[in-house]
């Protein structure tokens, strides 16, 4: 069975919320966007692409589906970030888009999600990843369907914002790596006890 892996920029308190630029996602008036960018390290973008390797599809909401599309899509072929994202297969979950037409090799998912993504899981392949899409990995924490959760945790607390685990959920982990980094971001790889 596939595992589906969340990966994600967090600060101390848990906010995921506008981690790559300031008008990234202003939701609920959130206005600390960007606020990863004083932390970056090359062995962020190292350990992503190390990720990737083990991946062949993305998991989405829409927001985020819409972020990374609009940012990916226009890339011209041979930008390695690009390549990497535009090439795999995603899977954007959605109540209200008409088509994935606006981001390549994108399948639309409506109706049951929770069954949908066992389905996937189920299907041959390598592991499912997922970042940003936090009402989305919520829905999927409480019904036991995350099998790891990779933490880039940042050295700051915002005080407000989306955060990664839905209030009132008991999850069980386990730490199996962890490594700081010189700026101050730590490194955390935790997989679900069941």
């Amino acid at each position: 069975m596939r595992k589906i892996i969340v990966h994600e920029f967090m600060t101390l308190d848990g906010v995921i919320q506008a981690p790559g630029g300031a008008n990234e996602d202003t939701d609920g008036g959130f206005g600390h966007g960007g606020w990863t960018i004083p932390y970056w390290h090359d062995d962020i973008g190292q350990r992503f692409f190390q990720t990737m390797t083990q991946t062949d599809a993305l998991l989405l909401g829409r927001k985020t589906w819409q972020i990374h599309g609009g940012a990916f899509e226009p890339m011209s072929p041979g930008n390695a970030f690009g390549d990497v994202m535009n090439g795999v297969q995603k899977y954007v979950v959605s109540t209200t888009l008409k088509s994935p037409a606006a981001w390549r090799n994108s399948t639309l998912v409506q109706g049951n999600v929770v069954d949908q993504v066992r389905q996937l899981k189920e299907q041959p392949g390598k592991n499912i990843f997922i970042d940003g899409s936090s009402m989305l990995i919520h829905t999927l924490a409480e019904n036991d369907l995350i099998d790891e959760y990779m933490l880039h945790v940042y050295p700051l607390v915002l005080g407000s914002g989306k955060r990664l685990f839905p209030d009132g959920k008991r999850i069980p982990l386990k730490l199996v790596e962890s490594q700081a980094l010189p700026t101050g971001v730590v490194y955390q790889r935790y997989q679900l006890v069941r």
